[in-house]
């Protein structure tokens, strides 16, 4: 199935390193703490993230890693400020270690491209991924009788491998690389110099190989390790930094599975250090008290579909969700009530976020937004609320009235630039591809019909940061019978192929899921057009109908089979859910969550 995207964006590395090297000065003038402790953080993945550019853009050039000036440079900065968050963890954020004005002067000095391409990390921007977890994970480093060669897999990679050299002590920067091939066999591209440099550090000390992952075939942490041992290196000075303590997913080769169930992985674990210490009280709780008032109870994980339990006490009516992927949450009771901690992103991932939250709260469109620390977005719970399929005192025509001045805010007031989406080329190719793994081959060439029209559908599409999430259970009917939209901040930039898409793939959405007839749906469009000021596409709708419902067959086929063997109950649900897509696909007849 195709469900997944990768975010780019190009930068101009001048301009990143001038409001770098100005974030530097501020940072002693903000309060010890989270606060400034957040901030270095912030700096650090978007330095992490410059130097993925500029490494990658050597890469593209000479078709290989080698070393040269740059590929050192360009890595000494997130280095510097991985030792100086190694610096501030410790201390318990009450000092760092200086930044030193060379680290950018010499990138500087450099002949640098004008723009380069940077990829969105998305551990820091998803799936709480947080540099603290790698330093705890690589603090037995400092026991080995040498310093390792510590080798980074880009993207993150470039950052985390700064994170383990900070932790074992090295005085150099890591080496990175890019693997490259087929997503399941990839394979590394070496310049000569590297090769020996890499080959002679081995034969002296451990190797640590570092990334996020393993995903479903672990084939970028084999790649570095195949490459290795194939020239002499011995399995056992391989250590690997994962970013969970799982198993190699189904496509991994069976050398690689092998390989991994013998090998020495370090891992942190985020409630470990963050919500469950052994020693101290929770991290998370002291992070956001100054917002919350003091905490009176323990934090309750809600993550991973627990939230369920909370609106839906019968388990036969829970929605089926993709439990891995949701964001980590928690409830804190305190003096002040009850919040929710959601986490919504490190650095300016989470900053950006924070802002569309406030701009959505301000217009009475979502919960009530406290602020955020350290990732962690910070809204009230409000209790009296209840998810749209189990509320009661909300009619039909008042339903479609609000969604319709909610999507006519988005549409209005988040505009996107170009680029930010799938093309609808990449959505008909998508929604073919999709069907037919279903349907057959006989369905996805009726969808052939589109491709003639696309050039002068794109004309009309103007992108916006879309919901991309309008499910019945994602709003919340109030005791005055308002209703607000939850989860409404990243879905336009999440960790799939669809991005910013025109307001109408929304109408579409919130038909398909709230179970709208097409009267409804017409009604619908004009209420978001009246509130956004500009008319809603019939023709791109009827577009987006078949791609929309192809794109949730695809997410929720996939998750079923992610879960199947771990957690069965839930990919018995998503099983479901693809059920009800598939035979929306088939007869465009509206099932209503009424129902």
């Amino acid at each position: 199935m195709l469900v997944y995207g990768d975010h780019e964006r190009e930068v101009r590395p001048t301009e990143v390193l001038a409001a770098l090297r100005e974030r530097l000065r501020q940072l002693d003038t903000l309060p010890t703490g989270i606060v400034r402790h957040a901030a270095l953080v912030s700096l650090f993945i978007e330095a992490g993230e410059l130097a993925q550019g500029l490494l990658d853009a050597d890469f593209a050039a000479q078709r290989q890693d080698e070393l040269n000036p740059r590929s050192t440079a360009c890595l000494a900065l997130p280095l510097a400020l991985a030792r100086a968050i190694r610096y501030s963890h410790s201390s318990g954020f009450a000092s760092y270690s200086p930044i030193p004005d060379e680290v950018i002067d010499t990138l500087e000095r450099l002949e640098l491209p004008e723009r380069v391409t940077v990829k969105m990390p998305e551990g820091y921007a998803y799936y709480a991924l947080y540099p603290e977890l790698y330093l705890e994970a690589a603090r037995s480093l400092r026991l080995l009788p040498r310093p390792p060669v510590v080798i980074g897999i880009r993207s993150i990679g470039t950052g985390l491998s700064c994170l383990v050299s900070a932790a074992a002590g090295t005085t150099t920067p890591p080496v990175t690389v890019r693997p490259g091939g087929h997503p399941f066999q990839r394979t590394l591209s070496l310049g000569p110099e590297l090769e020996r440099k890499l080959l002679a550090g081995a034969k002296e000390s451990h190797v640590a190989i570092v990334d996020e992952g393993p995903g479903l075939s672990g084939s970028s942490f084999g790649a570095v390790a195949d490459f290795l041992e194939d020239r002499g290196v011995p399995e056992d000075r391989l250590l690997f930094f994962p970013s969970h303590a799982g198993e190699l997913g189904p496509m991994a080769s069976e050398r690689h599975r092998k390989r991994w169930a013998r090998a020495r992985r370090y891992t942190a674990d985020f409630d470990a250090l963050f919500v469950h210490p052994s020693d101290t009280r929770a991290p998370l709780v002291d992070w956001v008290e100054d917002v919350t008032g003091t905490a009176v109870g323990p934090l309750v994980n809600v993550s991973g579909g627990a939230w369920r339990r909370k609106h839906f006490p019968d388990e036969r009516t829970w929605p089926a969700v993709h439990i891995q992927q949701e964001r980590r949450k928690y409830l804190l009771l305190t003096a002040r009530g009850t919040f929710l901690l959601k986490f919504a992103g490190l650095g300016t991932y989470g900053e950006r976020r924070l802002a569309r939250a406030r701009q959505l709260s301000d217009a009475s469109l979502t919960p009530p937004v406290e602020g955020l620390r350290h990732g962690f977005l910070i809204q009230r719970w409000l209790e009296g609320a209840r998810p749209l399929p189990v509320a009661r005192g909300l009619d039909r025509a008042e339903l479609v009235a609000r969604v319709g001045a909610y999507l006519g805010f988005r549409a209005r007031r988040f505009l996107s630039e170009p680029g930010r989406g799938a093309s609808l080329a990449k959505l008909l190719e998508m929604a073919r591809y999709n069907s037919a793994q279903v349907l057959g081959d006989g369905y996805a060439e009726a969808l052939g019909v589109w491709a003639p029209r696309l050039e002068r559908l794109s004309a009309e599409v103007r992108p916006v940061e879309t919901d991309n999430k309008l499910h019945a259970w994602e709003w919340l009917v109030l005791p005055d019978c308002r209703l607000l939209k939850t989860d409404a901040v990243d879905h336009h930039d999440a960790h799939d192929l669809v991005g910013c898409q025109d307001v109408a793939w929304d109408v579409v959405g919130a038909a398909v899921e709230l179970g709208l007839d097409p009267a409804e749906q017409s009604i619908l469009a004009e209420y978001v057009e009246r509130a956004s000021g500009r008319a809603v596409s019939a023709a791109l709708m009827d577009f987006y109908r078949p791609c929309y419902l192809a794109f949730q067959l695809g997410h929720h086929v996939m998750a079923a089979s992610a879960l199947e063997g771990l957690v069965p109950e839930e990919s018995a649900r998503l099983r479901r859910a693809a059920e009800r897509y598939t035979a929306l696909l088939r007869d465009p007849a509206p099932t209503s969550y009424f129902a």
